[in-house]
């Protein structure tokens, strides 16, 4: 498995994994996103590659605002990483947070973050068993003015 930095001609492949990971989002949509991200310089893209094809990705950013349980800034934070079913439990979600964990490095970030949501379970115990630890627990509330 080889791990690589996505560029702007992988918009869609980045596109069409992120739309399993959120579903209510379109993968066309999604495909805009990435390629307009690919100018950035505080985002990044990992692929996940098994024989030529790609089989997960993970994105992340510096943060310059406030994140939760943090001292410093910019902080280093995962967006997202999602890995296809067959290819889970291999490691291969670790190594694309290790990519992601070095780019910030590199960039003087000295803390990394992530969230999710409340009920996601699966996605606590990848957070846990990575070395992170939970910095709060947050519910979050919206109305209509």
């Amino acid at each position: 498995m080889t791990i690589h930095e996505a560029t702007k001609k992988d918009a869609g492949t980045l596109a069409a994994l992120a739309a399993k990971l959120w579903p209510g989002h379109e993968t066309a949509a999604l495909a805009e996103d990435f390629a307009g991200l690919a100018d950035s310089e505080n985002v990044v893209c990992f692929l996940a590659c098994e024989q030529g094809r790609a089989v997960g990705f993970a994105q992340c950013q510096l943060r310059h605002d406030y994140v939760e349980g943090t001292k410093t800034s910019p902080v280093g934070y995962l967006e997202g990483v999602y890995v296809e079913a067959a290819f889970r439990r291999n490691g291969c979600a670790g190594r694309l947070l290790a990519a992601c964990e070095a780019w910030a490095r590199e960039r003087g970030c000295a803390e990394f973050a992530s969230d999710c949501e409340l009920d996601n379970a699966d996605s606590l115990r990848f957070h846990l068993g990575v070395g992170f630890e939970e910095a709060n627990r947050v519910i979050c509330f919206r109305k209509d003015l």
